[in-house]
């Protein structure tokens, strides 16, 4: 039996179309096509023809994530081209892949199998350059602070009290905690300081929740970078360089146009991780493909007690939208280590083990719909999977009262038939009642919002909040941003702040050890358990099987 092909060898021998063509089919006028090469595009939506009614969203969301892997992203692009081939004026809307995961341990985000956006090396890669751009202005802020304090500190920051950090798009830990500012007077003034990822900057939460360039400027402005001496919040609009900021990101901010193995199209575009950020591709790429399509396809990170809360919670409330239905992907794979299979043992059958499971599996479908969202459960199958376990699956979510149809979009995508079940099942969803509702109101306190999610998403008994992050609550209040959203950073392994605790657990309490105002994105992000901002690279990275060939082509990209 010949080995299945990789991502990459089916991504290289995929027809693709001149991106010109695709912007033609998707209703992009010329004037707001601006080509990357022949295969990538920016859109930009200033100069879009009038917008159409505005496109029915679907969010594709999952289980908890295990290393078994779930397939959301190649369910999402399996789904959609099956709604396209369905006669379904459809676009995708994804987040950017960051290059932390593809050279670490995740690998890329642009699907898999038949089911991919292409060219997929290039956007696993450097892309259009955004998350670059990105990282560059999140810098320049951090270089603008620091060279104002060594110019005589007109504005009193005090550097003991900064609470914005230099980025980097890559996986390293040595770069957590770090000291500048050393060698002498002409340095600069030492301070301590660290790094994070660029995923979890601010200014990528702005830029992905921004409604267009002067929404993009006025958050930049708003951005609250430290305290001064006397602990008056600092911002960038104190600064007077959110201007300059928002010229680094002029181009970055328009909707990238790519296109799946079936040609259809696709805006990649932004790129916040779910377990420290918000988790959803950008707020103006998603109305953009709402203007251009009937069903809009896009996805929120990691699980949805992390990505799809927020998007319900922070960007659905920011942007005036709500999901016409959720899409929940599964695996037998997956369900069966909830249940406490090893790894190198799932490809046995075993219902025990998928019974065990579903717990989880359960607790998500249950959350999407205290949103007031139909869910509608996606198995991705994998050729490991026994009829038998397919078959309980089905109808254990059947018992549920659950929507469930089998997709085998890796192998059968492209165009194929293997979404068609799915696709007419989230079509009946999106097309019933929806009586979509936040989960918390903003007028609640900080603390009870977070005890909202914990409680009622996680199933935690209740919430525990450090000395720091009691005295932060109180500097919360007394600056008048009580009112904004809540944005949890958690493990995404795990419905509590412990990695290691799979299924549904209950029994628990959530440890909050920080709090971070996020004033210029608008949502306070409460850090849980040991989640870090910066993450570390695996023992064996992916970056040791790649490679190029000697024609230039890219090798072990995944």
């Amino acid at each position: 039996m010949s080995a299945l092909p990789s991502d990459l060898e089916i991504a290289r021998a995929a027809r693709i179309r001149p991106i010109a063509d695709i912007a033609a089919a998707a209703g992009v006028n010329p004037e707001a096509l601006e080509q990357y090469g022949r295969y990538k595009a920016k859109i930009d939506p200033a100069r879009l023809a009038a917008p159409a009614p505005y496109g029915k969203v679907v969010l594709v969301s999952a289980m908890s994530p295990t290393p078994a892997g779930e397939g959301k992203s190649t369910t999402t692009v399996g789904l959609a081209d099956s709604l396209a081939r369905a006669g379904r004026k459809v676009m995708i809307a994804l987040r950017e892949p960051s290059l932390g995961p593809v050279l670490g341990m995740k690998g890329g985000a642009t699907g898999g199998g038949f089911s991919q956006v292409l060219p997929m090396d290039e956007i696993n890669l450097h892309f259009t350059g955004d998350f670059h751009a990105i990282t560059s202005a999140n810098n320049a802020l951090m270089a603008l602070v620091d060279n104002h304090i060594y110019q005589g500190n007109a504005l009193n920051i005090d550097p003991r009290r900064m609470t914005f950090k230099r980025v980097l798009d890559m996986n390293d830990r040595a770069l957590r905690e770090v000291v500048i500012g050393l060698g002498g007077p002409s340095q600069g003034v030492p301070r301590q300081d660290g790094f994070d990822i660029t995923v979890a900057s601010e200014v990528m939460a702005v830029f992905c929740l921004a409604k267009d360039l002067a929404d993009l400027r006025s958050r930049l402005g708003r951005i609250t970078f430290g305290y001064t001496y006397d602990r008056v919040p600092v911002t960038v609009a104190d600064l007077g360089v959110e201007g300059a900021l928002t010229l680094l990101l002029k181009e970055a901010i328009k909707p990238n146009l790519v296109q799946t193995i079936a040609g259809t199209p696709a805006l990649v575009h932004g790129g916040p991780f779910a377990n420290i950020a918000h988790g959803c591709n950008s707020l103006i790429a998603t109305q953009t493909a709402r203007r251009l399509a009937d069903i809009v396809v896009t996805e929120a990170g990691f699980g949805a007690d992390l990505g799809a809360e927020k998007f319900m919670d922070i960007k659905a409330r920011y942007g005036s939208l709500a999901p016409s239905a959720v899409v929940v992907v599964a695996t037998v794979r997956a369900l069966k280590m909830q249940g406490g299979m090893a790894k190198n043992q799932l490809a046995q059958p075993d219902v025990a083990a998928l019974e065990a499971g579903v717990a989880n599996l359960r607790r998500h479908v249950r959350n999407v719909e205290k949103f007031g969202v139909t869910p509608v459960v996606a198995i991705n199958r994998f050729s490991s999977d026994s009829q038998e376990e397919l078959d309980w699956l089905l109808a254990w979510c059947a018992a549920e009262g659950v929507a469930a149809a089998v997709a085998d979009v890796w192998g059968r995508g492209g165009g194929g038939d293997g979404g068609d079940e799915l696709a007419a099942l989230v079509l009946q969803a999106a097309e019933g009642p929806n009586s979509f509702r936040h989960l918390y109101a903003l007028g609640l306190p900080v603390e009870d919002k977070i005890r909202t999610i914990a409680q009622e998403i996680y199933g935690a008994d209740g919430v525990d909040f450090s000395v720091p992050a009691l005295k932060r609550l109180a500097d919360i209040e007394r600056n008048g941003w009580s009112g904004l959203p809540v944005c949890m950073a958690k493990t995404q392994y795990s419905f509590t702040d412990d990695a290691s605790r799979l299924g549904a657990p209950k029994g628990f309490t959530i440890h909050v050890r920080d709090l971070l105002p996020k004033t210029g994105a608008g949502f306070i992000v409460a850090l849980t358990g040991a989640v870090m901002t910066m993450p570390g690279l695996p023992a064996v990275p992916a970056a040791l099987r790649m490679d190029v060939d000697a024609d230039g082509n890219p090798v072990g990209l995944t």
